[in-house]
């Protein structure tokens, strides 16, 4: 395996931030930094560590440094018919694994394959004392009351500088096809819970607000019985990509855009702009328009079980915690980080 490893000089910075209580704003690619609030403080590019640490196809594992590119990890597993099954966003050339961790962001497949977290079987990180520790490994375990290695799924890098991530990969499926099929979004979300009761091989869900988008994965026959069944047009699988991208026409918008994360069943929401349906009705975008309240937006989408996520670069970026939630992160925050030292604000200005 190739690459650099630079854990110990990552080590030198982490401690020497400590010691002058300077934060650190941790980087990698860039492809997400417009995303969450802005962090005041030195930035440690993670690139510097990189490469694949261990594969083994054969045990579905893959080991590799922080500040490897996404890229080069997919291109690995693709030359051994695997994959990432969660999907996770690129959204920019230079997205690296330490950054597809900390953000937790997952693409069309994750209602049906899991999201980042449960496929994290271990990390190696630098805490908040400076120490290189090590959490999991090719199975998942606890430690110290904390399942670590998932907490750093979504933690924007708040949490201590992640070195090296250990993931579960899975077998690309034998069959893939796509059909569109001329349904309204409450048509839609009826038929897709009949279907999640019925062994359909549906590996994506998506409304445009004109069509149902369907992915179909599997063996050669239960993929070509559905479509027998389905009807509809074709898809290309270059349609997934985007979706996961953001590169469909519909996010070709200079209108705000929300993340609405929901419950599946949830029924359509009246919101000001237009949306877009993904994972089955789990999350939903929406185009806001100009004049969008954002606090009725996110009291909208809370009164139906979700929270809402601005697509930005700014101070609300990520939906407001309860009294109870806030305090329970804050203590885990000081657990790990107790200076304060790793991204500070990124999240939430309190941690």
């Amino acid at each position: 395996m190739s690459g650099h490893d630079a854990s110990a000089d990552l080590v030198e910075r982490v401690r020497e931030a400590i010691a002058r209580r300077r934060p650190l704003a941790i980087r990698g690619g860039d492809s997400k930094v417009a995303l969450g609030r802005p962090v005041d403080g030195q930035i440690l590019d993670t690139r510097v560590h990189h490469g694949i640490v261990a594969y083994e196809p054969g045990e579905l594992v893959l080991t590799a440094r922080a500040g490897t590119s996404l890229a080069e990890v997919e291109r690995a597993l693709e030359a051994s018919g695997q994959m990432l099954a969660f999907e996770p966003p690129h959204l920019g050339a230079g997205a690296t694994l330490g950054g597809m961790l900390a953000s937790g962001l997952s693409g069309p497949r994750r209602p049906w394959a899991g999201a980042v977290r449960d496929h994290v079987l271990g990390v190696r990180l630098v805490d908040g004392r400076g120490a290189l520790l090590r959490f999991g490994g090719e199975v998942m375990k606890n430690v110290a009351g904390y399942d670590v290695s998932r907490l750093m799924a979504g933690s924007w890098g708040c949490l201590g500088l992640v070195t090296e991530v250990s993931l579960k990969v899975l077998p690309r499926p034998r069959v893939c096809t796509g059909v569109r099929l001329e349904l309204s979004r409450d048509e839609a979300r009826a038929r897709l819970a009949a279907w999640g009761r019925q062994p359909m091989p549906i590996s994506a869900a998506c409304h445009d607000g004109d069509a149902l988008h369907l992915r179909l994965e599997g063996g050669e026959a239960a993929v070509r019985a559905a479509c027998d069944r389905l009807g509809g047009e074709p898809v290309d699988d270059a349609y997934w990509t985007a979706l996961r991208e953001r590169r469909l026409p519909f996010f070709d918008s200079p209108a705000p855009l929300w993340r609405l994360s929901l419950p599946a069943h949830a029924p359509s929401l009246d919101l000001q702009g237009r949306q877009f349906i993904d994972w089955g009705g789990a999350q939903r975008w929406l185009l806001a328009d100009d004049d969008l309240d954002a606090a009725r937006l996110r009291t909208v989408v809370a009164t139906a079980g979700g929270h809402a996520t601005r697509m930005a670069r700014a101070d609300d970026a990520f939906h407001p915690l309860p009294s109870a939630m806030l305090r329970i992160h804050q203590r885990l925050k000081h657990a790990l980080d107790p200076f304060g030292i790793f991204n500070p604000g990124r999240l939430y200005r309190e941690l």
